[in-house]
């Protein structure tokens, strides 16, 4: 099989290029559509949707773009899709619907949103990838188990952790080790961040508070560790994952109980290390011969073994998840395991009784992974759901929110399609 940089080639001088459609115009999107429109041969940006359309815009001007048209109805979508304009709207449904799209790349972060986006576009026979950790956390089984009926793609993508660990997974296969823990490696862990405390960094790195404070107190990295949880079947040892602290990713071998590795298999993560940018598995291997290798190689005595990529560019390495898809119909992660973990919501201060909660990232509430049964069984409030419910009852700072604790928004996508999720996938792992 050609690799998947020849292939596109062979599109680009065929003249049939990938139609891509991105929803979402924030600073992920936007570095996803830089790539797409600088340096892929063999893939073509057809529209841009995001609400504000002023990001919109901003991602087109920064790849060099100007003459793009804003269009509003399905008529003047379909005119400027055949005359091969570069597309701007506000309305996403206007990328899903579109026979002049191939694939609808998600990047917007949202969950209930997001969700409406994605499975219109499943709906609509369009192979779906996605940079939204968030919704994939929440609803990612619901999904995927539509986009199989429907026999297109529903993936994760690559430059993000948890695809970049996935990749790293399937690689040590390869190599004929047995993945025995699947790691992300994190800077900073403060669960009481707010988008006050984070406002000056997500300015200087041209990002939202919120999404930064998702960063920062956690929520985002059980977000990521679900995704990839779900994807490999391995639990958490215990709510919130071990998280020990380290000098090097080298080290991380010596630090979780082999025996829990070996039995269940682990999602966790390390605090501190270098690379900070990376991610690990911990893999085993009982074969006398392949070990004397791996210490020719410098790679230890083991039998436990530290495998890592120093690094994850984002929206920068995304666009090859969509050649995956549409040439290979590979999948980059998706949930295979149906429903292992999900990211819980806790108090992030104390709460009183007709309190809104503001989400992910928010003043109100941070996220913390729990395995599947465990939150089910005390009936634990998904984060993903939890944006402007109404608290019921006084809630004390750091306490696990439950169902029983809130009125949750009326007339959500996400909370049907979760309910949904739990009848299809109720047994867990």
């Amino acid at each position: 099989m050609p690799a998947i940089d020849v292939l596109l080639q062979q599109r680009e001088k065929d003249g049939n290029p990938i139609r891509v459609g991105i929803v979402g115009a924030g600073f992920a999107a936007r570095g996803f559509a830089l790539q797409v429109l600088t340096a892929l041969p063999g893939m073509r940006l057809v529209a841009i949707a995001n609400r504000t359309l002023s990001y919109g815009r901003m991602a087109y001007e920064d790849a060099g773009i100007s003459n793009f048209v804003q269009v509003g109805t399905k008529e003047e979508f379909a005119k400027a899709a055949f005359e091969k304009k570069y597309i701007l709207t506000n309305n996403p449904f206007l990328l899903t619907d579109s026979g002049d799209i191939d694939v609808i790349v998600e990047i917007t972060g949202t969950v209930e949103y997001g969700a409406r986006v994605v499975l219109r576009a499943i709906e609509n026979g369009k192979h779906v990838v996605h940079v939204n950790a968030e919704l994939d956390g929440t609803l990612g089984p619901i999904l995927k188990h539509y986009a199989d009926k429907q026999g297109v793609i529903y993936t994760q993508a690559d430059g993000d952790q948890p695809a970049v660990l996935m990749n790293l997974f399937r690689e040590v296969q390869m190599l004929g080790f047995k993945p025995v823990l699947v790691g992300n490696i994190k800077s900073l862990l403060d669960p009481y961040r707010t988008p006050d405390t984070q406002k000056k960094w997500a300015e200087e790195h041209f990002q939202r508070p919120k999404m930064v404070t998702s960063f920062a107190d956690g929520t985002k990295i059980s977000y990521e560790m679900v995704t990839i949880a779900n994807g490999v079947g391995f639990p958490v040892g215990k709510r919130g994952m071990y998280g020990p602290s380290c000098k090097h990713v080298d080290e991380a071998h010596t630090l979780f109980n082999v025996d829990e590795l070996t039995k269940t298999g682990l999602t966790d993560y390390i605090l501190g290390a270098e690379p900070s940018f990376g991610v690990f598995v911990l893999a085993t291997n009982d074969q006398p011969t392949r070990a004397r290798y791996m210490n020719v190689y410098k790679m230890g005595d083991g039998p436990l073994y530290t495998f890592y990529r120093a690094f994850h560019l984002g929206p920068l390495e995304a666009p090859q998840s969509v050649a995956r898809a549409v040439l290979l119909h590979d999948v980059t992660l998706a949930p295979k395991y149906g429903i292992v973990c999900e990211v819980i919501t806790l108090a992030k201060k104390n709460l009183k009784k007709g309190d809104v909660l503001d989400g992910i990232g928010g003043f109100a509430t941070y996220g913390m992974i729990e395995n599947f049964k465990t939150a089910r069984r005390e009936n634990l409030l998904p984060m993903g759901l939890s944006d402007l419910a109404i608290v019921k009852r006084d809630i004390a700072k750091d306490e696990a929110i439950t169902f029983d604790d809130v009125d949750l928004l009326e007339d959500s996508v996400a909370v049907r399609l979760w309910k949904e999720q739990l009848v299809l996938f109720g047994g867990g792992k």
